[in-house]
């Protein structure tokens, strides 16, 4: 796609319509970036349409593979990190290249809610959503029966890793936001 994909956004709208209510979303990761990074989170038109054409040249000047890259960098996985990299510290307390697939799993499966996925709030939905991910792979010949089976296997984090003591959380969270 250029950026944005009609067909995704034309099927999002026709389930939007007859629902009566926002139920699905047709963004594609490159919207979910420009988003992020350039616009506010408000639903009107205008906005969607600024998305779009953001969308359109960020296409045209990264690869899809630095797109995703930005997108991981940036993305929202609860317990306040921003990107997997901070998100493998706080869930993990290990550096992201040190994730094993159960926890890489783990933090695929939080984009879509992270609140809801969040294990050490809802370690059985976490748990779910994850084995889902899981599975997925597994359909895709992605990962092997054998490999699904052990990391499903693997219990979700209960608590989180020892950390340092964050300094003015809300202060650092205000100036990350006017910086974006």
């Amino acid at each position: 796609h250029i950026g944005i994909n009609v067909g995704r956004i034309a099927k999002a709208l026709m389930v939007d319509i007859f629902a009566g209510e926002v139920k699905q979303g047709g963004s594609t990761i490159t919207q979910q970036l420009a988003k992020m990074l350039f616009l506010t989170p408000e639903k009107t038109i205008k906005r969607k349409i600024r998305e779009a054409i953001i969308a359109f040249e960020i296409e045209k000047n990264y690869t899809k593979k630095e797109i995703l890259s930005f997108y991981l960098n940036q993305i929202y996985l609860g317990n306040g990190a921003y990107g997997v990299a901070s998100a493998a510290k706080v869930y993990f307390g290990k550096e992201v290249e040190r994730l094993d697939l159960a926890e890489c799993a783990m933090l695929a499966a939080l984009p879509k809610n992270p609140g809801g996925y969040n294990p050490f709030r809802n370690p059985d939905a976490a748990k779910d959503r994850r084995d889902t991910v899981l599975r997925r792979m597994e359909e895709l010949g992605w990962i092997t029966r054998d490999q699904a089976k052990a990391a499903i296997a693997t219990p979700v984090p209960k608590s989180p890793p020892p950390r340092p003591a964050s300094i003015a959380p809300f202060f650092v969270e205000t100036v990350r936001r006017e910086l974006i």
